[in-house]
């Protein structure tokens, strides 16, 4: 019996199709923006340690911080200046302050 090289190798090439789009479709979802959430995940966690910082400094001392350096120095804040940017408000001594993380480019 007579069978065409074509014929056969058609199964091939739609497995190694699907297999590209697979893997393409795994990069695109997971690996790609995790890279993304990474960041973003830092920044939450860098802002929940300088006002948990900020909350042990009042319960301490009766009065919130003047700013970030003061939480560095006494309290063993570690902050990654090179990767992100930290903004503290301090409005009062009494009141809590505005701390805003965002990312360098």
């Amino acid at each position: 019996m007579y069978f065409d090289k074509k014929v056969r190798r058609w199964p091939y090439v739609i497995f190694a199709a699907v297999i590209l789009a697979v893997a393409a479709g795994f990069y695109i979802g997971v690996v790609r923006p995790s890279g993304q959430s990474l960041h973003e995940e830092g920044a939450q966690a860098l802002k929940a340690a300088v006002e948990r910082s900020a909350r042990q400094c009042y319960v301490v001392e009766g009065v919130y911080p003047p700013d970030v350096s003061y939480l560095e120095n006494n309290y063993g804040l570690t902050v990654n200046h090179e990767d992100f940017y930290v903004t503290y408000d301090a409005f009062a001594s009494n009141l809590p302050p505005d701390v805003r993380v965002t990312e360098r480019n």
